[in-house]
């Protein structure tokens, strides 16, 4: 008698979940987040990789959910946009990174929003005082069509200063 081998599980937002198995062939990250979890911070852009927005972070790093293989994160530890206030140890409020994009109205249509939130969290977990040239390099990756990349840029300067008082 054949016992099937228990399910891969990997970790997201702190709560383990069991990856889909067999899963969908071929099913990302961001398939089974979006479509398993429901979790739907991190966004369908150009499915290749380059645009940003289904950015999430991987053992801390940030990765592009839509080409990563669902399979191949066997206990790894996945954190998305939902999970990020219980990544500061905050469940009933926002991430500073998050409250800095709210008072600095760092937004307009929202789509890139997840990839910018992500990667500026990546950075400020790294480099907690980036200056200008910096920030613009590590968000250069992420797509914005709609113009708000100065109000953006001092989001990650707020965050970092947020994130700072925090700790202090």
């Amino acid at each position: 008698m054949h016992t099937p081998a228990p399910a891969a599980t990997l970790t997201v937002n702190g709560q383990p979940c069991a990856l889909p198995d067999p899963g969908p062939a071929g099913a990302t990250l961001l398939h089974v987040l979006r479509n398993d979890l429901a979790l739907n911070g991190p966004k369908y852009g150009c499915g290749l990789g380059q645009c940003g927005a289904c950015t999430v972070l991987v053992d801390g790093v940030a990765a592009r959910a839509c080409v990563i293989p669902a399979q191949g994160l066997a206990g790894r530890e996945v954190t998305t946009l939902e999970g990020l206030p219980a990544r500061c140890g905050r469940v009933d409020a926002l991430h500073p990174v998050q409250q800095a994009f709210v008072e600095e109205q760092a937004a307009q249509c929202g789509y890139c929003l997840n990839g910018m939130v992500m990667m500026a969290v990546a950075l400020l977990e790294r480099n907690p005082d980036p200056d200008e040239a910096a920030i613009r390099r590590e968000l250069s990756s992420n797509l914005c069509r709609c113009g708000t990349h100065i109000e953006i840029i001092r989001a990650v300067q707020r965050a970092a200063v947020l994130m700072r008082e925090a700790k202090a």
